[in-house]
């Protein structure tokens, strides 16, 4: 390695061309030209002394040593991010940016209303959503605040228990009249299931009290909790839905509440070093506050 401390725009070219594959796409992601995209690349290979890409036609492919690289450079990222943020919130008043992640269906259909309110309140106050089921790394800053579904185990981290929502089985009434209404489990089998595609830890244990819901039982397998729930919407079949939010639906119906049922418990955490950003704290406040409602149907 060479004695020059490498800049770290390189290391953001780095894992742009990482994910995309190749200059190009890199370039434009980053607002810069192919050329400087190119420099930076050859400088940090350079500085380094290692060979981070293996040039061919059809783009950049990543060497041993940037994948192991990758993690690192990623939490360089993460660091600097956070840094911009910190600064931003600094003046009078609440302001600046806060990062929040939650789940698909969360982001989309539960936040909204309480985000609008936040920035009626606050005009100063920036959200950045990230729509994710995968936990949001709080220790290392990828986020300043997370919705879960479970309780965060971390020692370093603020949570608050917010309230327990309700999944359950439902279908848009087009389907149940073209259909007919479930009234055992038993009776699913004869019905067009929506869930999961691929089979993850939180699906095994759910399967552990449901073992009807298999992947071979589904007639529309998607990952993404949005996607089953436009499809429950459109009258595709059956699937799980938050209770709360399929009551704002008069065209849904819940099934076999007491057979098939299940309870997520909800959290909102942040860093505990981030307890006195009045930015943070404002948007911890209002998420406990407008959750816990949501989570009590009010």
């Amino acid at each position: 390695m060479s004695d020059a401390e490498p800049n770290w725009e390189w290391y953001r070219s780095f894992l742009a061309v990482l994910e995309t594959g190749s200059l190009s796409a890199a370039g434009r992601a980053l607002g810069l030209t192919q050329p400087t995209m190119g420099r930076h690349i050859d400088s940090l290979e350079a500085a380094l002394r290692l060979k981070l890409f293996t040039r061919s036609f059809d783009g950049f492919a990543a060497t041993e040593a940037a994948l192991e690289l990758q993690p690192y450079a990623a939490g360089l990222a993460s660091t600097a991010a956070a840094l911009r943020r910190v600064a931003s919130s600094h003046g009078d008043g609440v302001r600046g940016c806060v990062r929040l992640t939650a789940s698909e269906v969360i982001g989309v259909e539960v936040l909204p209303p309480m985000l609008a309110a936040l920035r009626e309140q606050h005009p100063e106050l920036v959200i950045e959503l990230v729509l994710s089921n995968r936990m949001g790394d709080l220790l290392h800053r990828e986020a300043d605040i997370a919705v879960r579904m479970l309780r965060p185990a971390q020692d370093a981290l603020v949570a608050r228990r917010v309230g327990g929502i309700d999944v359950g089985l439902h279908a848009h009434r087009r389907y149940l009249d073209a259909h007919g209404t479930p009234r055992t489990p038993d009776d699913l089998a004869r019905h067009a299931l929506i869930g999961f595609d691929t089979e993850t830890a939180y699906i095994r244990k759910l399967q552990e009290r449901f073992p009807e819901l298999t992947r071979a039982r589904m007639a529309f397998r998607a990952d993404s909790d949005l996607a089953q729930l436009a499809a429950i919407r459109a009258g595709h079949g059956i699937g799980f839905c938050q209770a709360r939010l399929a009551e704002r639906d008069p065209s849904l119906v819940r099934l076999l509440k007491t057979a098939l049922v299940f309870t997520m418990d909800t959290w909102v955490a942040m860093h505990e070093d981030l307890r006195d950003s009045p930015r943070c704290a404002v948007v911890f406040a209002a998420l406990v506050q407008g959750l816990g409602a949501y989570a009590r149907g009010r």
